[in-house]
C-alpha cells in the first residue's frame, strides 16, 4: 500500500525515490531551460541563417560579399559582378573587355570561385528597370549565347527557350515580358520560354506596367492591334494608332487622323467631345480639351469637366488630379475626396493605403476612405512585415497598415537590439530593456536583417553587429548616400540600383 509515498515501512524515509525525485526535476528544468535557448536562439537568427550574396568593390576590383561581412570572391574582376539572385551562389563575370569595340567574354562562378554553366559562349543576367528608373534583373533566368543565337535557362542551367534568337531583350517597365528577335521580326516570350507572341512584328509595345493589361504590335504595313498576354488577338492590326488602355473591351484608336473610342468589335463608340483621349479606363475615357482635363463616361457623359492639368486614375474610380500645380483626388462623379495641397499622391495597393506629399517630404498616410490617420516623414513602407516606419518630431514611431501604434520590439521581432534615446543621445537596448551599447551616438538606425546597425558619431559613419559590437569605427562621411546600411565592415554604395558594397 505504499504505491505513490516517499516512505518505506511508516517511519523511514526512502532515500532511493527522493534522490531520484529531485534528480528528476532537476532535469526538467535544465531541459526547459535548454529548450528556451534553443527557442531563443532560433528566433535571433531566423533573419541570418539564409545566406545573401552582394557585389563587393575595393581597391578599383569587384568582387562577391556574404550577408555574414564575409568576402566570398575577392576583388579581382574589372567589371562589376553581377548577382542576378542574392539566395543563390551564382555570380556573373565579365572579363576581356575591349572598350573600343564593346567585345567581352563571360563567366559564371559559385562561391568557391569555381566556374559552372561552361556549355556557352556567354551567359548574362537580363536587365529591365521602370519609368522611374528602378532597376531589376529577371528573376531565375539567363539569357545564353551558343552558336551565334541566343536562348534561355534557368539559374540551376535547365534550357527554357531554345538557342535561335538573334536578340533577348526586355520590354521595359514589364515583368515576364521578353521580346525576341528572329529573322528580323519581333516577338514575345514569357520567362518560363513559352512563346506569347510569334515573331512576326516590326515592334510590341506595352499597354500598362502590368503585363495582364496586353501588348500594342505593329505589322510591316505600319498597323497597330493589341494582342493578350495569352497571347490571344484582343484588336486586329489595322490601325494607325492606339492610346493604352486599362479597360479589356474598349480601345481608342486613331483613323484617318481621327481619334475615336471603339468596343472589342471595332465598333464606334465615342467619337466627340474631345480633343484628344489620354487613357480608356473601366468607368470611361480621361479626354483633354483646349489643353485641360476631363473624364467622360463611356456613354460620353462629362462628369468632370476639363479643367485640370493633369488627371489619372490611381485606383479604380479614382483620379488623381492636378491644379494651380497641386494634387488632390477626385471621383470620376467629379465629388472632391482630397484638398489640392500636395506636390503627389499615389496609392499603395498592397497596404490599401493613399500617400500625399507635401513640398517638405511631410507626408499623410490615408485610408481607402480617404480619411488622414497619419503625418510624418515616410522612412519607411515594409509591405512584407506589413508596416510603416515615420519619423514624428525627433521620433521613429512604428504602425501597421490598420494604422495600429506598435512597439518597434514587436515590429522587429527577431532583432536583439533596439535603438534608445537619452538625453539627445541614442543608444541600444535589448528586449528588456537592459542597456547594451551607450548613449554616445548622434544618430542610430535600428538592425538590419543582417544584424547590423548603421551609428553617427561626429558626422561620420560607423556599424556595430548584433551583439553591440564595433564593427567598423566611425569613419564615413556619407551624406551623398541615400541609404545608409552596413554588412561587416562595408557599406552600401551610392548607386542603389547597383546594389553593391565597398569601402569608400
Amino acid at each position: 500500500m505504499s504505491r505513490g509515498r516517499r516512505y518505506n515501512g511508516d517511519e523511514h524515509l526512502n532515500y532511493k525515490k527522493v534522490f531520484a525525485v529531485l534528480i528528476a526535476f532537476v532535469v526538467i528544468i535544465m531541459f526547459l531551460m535548454i529548450v528556451k535557448n534553443l527557442i531563443t536562439k532560433a528566433k535571433d537568427i531566423k533573419n541570418t541563417s539564409v545566406i545573401n550574396y552582394y557585389a563587393l568593390y575595393a581597391n578599383n576590383k569587384w568582387g562577391v560579399l556574404d550577408s555574414n561581412g564575409s568576402t566570398v570572391i575577392e576583388p579581382m574582376y574589372q567589371e562589376m559582378v553581377i548577382v542576378p539572385d542574392k539566395s543563390r551562389d551564382i555570380f556573373l563575370c565579365v572579363y576581356d573587355l575591349n572598350e573600343e569595340t564593346g567585345e567581352y567574354k563571360t563567366k559564371v562562378v559559385n562561391n568557391k570561385n569555381e566556374e559552372i554553366l561552361k556549355d556557352y559562349e556567354k551567359v548574362e543576367a537580363i536587365d529591365n528597370y521602370d519609368k522611374s528608373g528602378n532597376a531589376w534583373y529577371e528573376k531565375d533566368v539567363l539569357r545564353v549565347l551558343k552558336n551565334g543565337k541566343y536562348g534561355l535557362i534557368n539559374l540551376d542551367g535547365k534550357e527554357l527557350a531554345k538557342a535561335e534568337y538573334e536578340n533577348i531583350e526586355t520590354l521595359k517597365g514589364l515583368e515576364n515580358s521578353l521580346i525576341v528577335k528572329k529573322d528580323g521580326k519581333y516577338g514575345m516570350i514569357n520567362t518560363s520560354g513559352t512563346i506569347v507572341i510569334n515573331p512576326e512584328y516590326t515592334s510590341i509595345e506595352n499597354i500598362d506596367e502590368d503585363y495582364k493589361h496586353g501588348y500594342i504590335v505593329t505589322d510591316s504595313n505600319g498597323k497597330k492591334g493589341i494582342i493578350s498576354y495569352t497571347g490571344s488577338q484582343v484588336l486586329e492590326t489595322k490601325y494607325e494608332k492606339i492610346i493604352k488602355s486599362y479597360n479589356e473591351n474598349y480601345f481608342a484608336i486613331e483613323e484617318n487622323g481621327k481619334q475615336k473610342l471603339i468596343n472589342g468589335k471595332g465598333e464606334e463608340v465615342l467619337k466627340e467631345g474631345y480633343d484628344q483621349i489620354i487613357e480608356v479606363n473601366s468607368d470611361g475615357i480621361i479626354f483633354a480639351k483646349n489643353s485641360k482635363y476631363g473624364f467622360m463616361t463611356l456613354d460620353g457623359t462629362v462628369t468632370v469637366k476639363p479643367e485640370y492639368q493633369d488627371l489619372k486614375e490611381i485606383n479604380i474610380g479614382i483620379l488623381k488630379g492636378k491644379k494651380d500645380n497641386k494634387y488632390g483626388i477626385i471621383l470620376i462623379d467629379g465629388s472632391e475626396k482630397l484638398a489640392f495641397a500636395y506636390s503627389d499622391i499615389y496609392y499603395v495597393e498592397k497596404a490599401g493605403i493613399y500617400i500625399a506629399e507635401d513640398e517638405n517630404y511631410n507626408s499623410s498616410i490615408i485610408d481607402i476612405e480617404f480619411n488622414k490617420k497619419l503625418t510624418g516623414i515616410l522612412s519607411e513602407l515594409n509591405i512584407e512585415l506589413g508596416y510603416m516606419k515615420l519619423r514624428v518630431g525627433d521620433e521613429d514611431k512604428y504602425y501597421n497598415f490598420k494604422f495600429e501604434g506598435k512597439d518597434v520590439k514587436e515590429i522587429l521581432s527577431s532583432n536583439t537590439l533596439f535603438v534608445s534615446k537619452k538625453d539627445g543621445k541614442y543608444g541600444y537596448v535589448n528586449k528588456d530593456g537592459e542597456v547594451v551599447v551607450d548613449y554616445i551616438y548622434d544618430e542610430a538606425q535600428e538592425q538590419n536583417k543582417y544584424g547590423f546597425a548603421a551609428v553617427k558619431k561626429d558626422n561620420l559613419w560607423g556599424a556595430i553587429d548584433r551583439e553591440g559590437k564595433k564593427v567598423v569605427e566611425n569613419k564615413y562621411e556619407l551624406s551623398d548616400n541615400i541609404v545608409i546600411d552596413f554588412i561587416g565592415k562595408w557599406h552600401l554604395g551610392q548607386d542603389l540600383n547597383m546594389n553593391y558594397y565597398c569601402e569608400k
